[in-house]
């Protein structure tokens, strides 16, 4: 029954992972039109998500953490919109850098990632329950 205690202690860290990366993905969705509240300042940043791996040693296994949540660093889009209250002197308003077809297919793939850790905690407890089905008929 080690191995089970393994792939539960593997699955949990996925599910622990994947949940911060939806969260992550669901404030650059929520903040995808959120501009600048002065004239020329910097709107919403996006946030991105970095996973890494730790070795468990009572396990000896490689769970998946969340190394950090970090901003990107790629150039904000403009928009000419000279009455917007976050114009520059030009005009341009700088929009967040969040392109929300990008952020609903990394949200798709985080919750895909996320339900099949799901399945294995499903399959690792009917394992459990079936093993002990099994000592109750001896």
């Amino acid at each position: 029954m080690d191995f089970l205690d393994t792939a539960i202690k593997v699955a949990a860290s996925g599910l622990n992972a994947e949940t911060t990366r939806l969260r992550v993905v669901s404030e650059n969705i929520a903040n995808a039109q959120s501009t600048a509240k002065i004239p020329g300042g910097d709107p919403f940043q996006r946030k991105l998500v970095t996973f890494g791996s730790e070795l468990d040693r009572a396990s000896n296994a490689a769970k998946v953490s969340v190394n950090s949540v970090r901003t990107d660093n790629t150039a904000f889009p403009t928009k000419h919109d000279p009455a917007h209250p976050a114009a520059d002197e030009n005009g341009f308003v700088k929009m967040p850098n969040v392109n929300v077809l990008i952020e609903m297919a990394d949200m798709r793939e985080a919750n895909r990632s996320y339900q099949a850790n799901l399945q294995v905690l499903k399959q690792a407890r009917d394992l459990i329950s079936m093993t002990i089905d099994l000592m109750r008929t001896r």
